[in-house]
């Protein structure tokens, strides 16, 4: 919005009073109601920047709640599948055997002559 000028807010009220058939004319009236104007303009020439300023940090702060709903929402990614399961408890092994013979080497494959 665009401020409204000291002047311009009385010269308005002047105008309409006129077309209703009242005319301000100089006088203790109508400097009362110039300097009532006058606070009148400064008053809404600051509320408009304050609403502004208020506009603009509830804007950041909506842009802020919308990320940390969407990083709370957003669906999970994938992890390794080494990464995303737990370790299982480790079975004890039986202790080895004593004195056994070890076995005889064999052809790894045994199915070649056939």
């Amino acid at each position: 919005m665009k401020r409204i000028r000291k002047d311009e807010l009385y010269g308005n009220l002047g105008t309409f009073l006129k077309a209703k058939g009242i005319e301000l004319k100089e006088g203790s009236y109508s400097q009362r109601i110039q300097k009532t104007c006058g606070l009148l303009t400064d008053a809404i020439n600051l509320s408009e920047s304050g609403l502004e300023r208020a506009k603009q940090e509830i804007d950041r702060k909506l842009e802020q709640m919308r990320q940390v709903i969407h990083e709370k929402t957003a669906p999970k990614q994938s992890a390794p599948p080494a990464a995303a399961k737990p370790k299982a408890a480790k079975k004890k092994q039986p202790a080895p055997k004593a004195a056994t013979k070890p076995a005889p080497d064999r052809p790894r494959n045994s199915r070649k002559g056939r």
